[in-house]
């Protein structure tokens, strides 16, 4: 049954109709099973899948289980092997591991999941920018860009740390004192607001320069 893809690095339009994702079956000799073409296929194959915009989700073909997350950490992993094309610097993977089991770990996901998010946008305008470019890219425009990235990144991590700190502990852990006052949390929900604000201010900031060539 054929399926609508979209154009590669690019997201659906929200007019489209979203297909339903193909079912990968993963069976117990590490075969991956297509069930859309009826073949067998490789990382390799679904690594193509996802650059060009095609939806999966891999299933273990024994117990049901939804394996996708593991499946394409895998196929990160392989593509990190590739010599060339390293991606993830190790001080990111050194941080990112560290923060497993902290009290920060649910914020990393969206962090991560909002960056990517907002590059995806911009990649189009990015690419047309480096091909007719002529005079120079702004490195440091998008270097100073990445900074105050990394200050907001920062600022949000101290917004859930100040218990911490002080030597307490989160709002709802066990032994937190007057950690849900009124005055606090609409302080933080205002920290909050504004963060979200400047993250919206640097996308304007990119979408800017990206257009300046063209």
């Amino acid at each position: 049954m054929p399926t609508s893809q979209a154009a590669p690095g690019t997201a659906p339009s929200a007019e489209e109709p979203k297909s339903a994702p193909i079912t990968i079956k993963k069976y117990a000799n590490r075969r991956l099973y297509n069930t859309a073409t009826s073949s067998y296929v490789t990382l390799e194959n679904l690594a193509q899948m996802v650059k060009d915009g095609t939806e999966f989700v891999v299933y273990d073909a024994k117990s049901g289980e939804d394996i996708t997350r593991s499946v394409l950490t895998q196929i990160i992993v392989e593509e990190e092997g590739k010599g060339g094309q390293n991606m993830l610097p190790i001080g990111f993977l050194r941080q990112l591991i560290s923060l497993y089991g902290d009290n920060l770990q649910f914020m990393v996901p969206r962090y991560l999941e909002s960056s990517m998010e907002a590059f995806a946008r911009n990649q189009d305008q990015m690419r047309q920018y480096f091909k007719d470019v002529s005079g120079g890219f702004p490195f440091g425009a998008f270097e100073e860009m990445g900074k105050q990235n990394m200050q907001l990144f920062e600022r949000a991590m101290q917004m859930f740390t100040p218990f911490a700190a002080k030597g307490g502990t989160l709002p709802g852990a066990p032994g937190a004192e007057g950690a849900a006052e009124p005055a606090k949390a609409a302080e933080q929900g205002g920290s909050i607001d504004t963060l979200r604000q400047k993250l919206d201010d640097l996308q304007r900031q990119i979408e800017e320069i990206t257009k300046t060539k063209r």
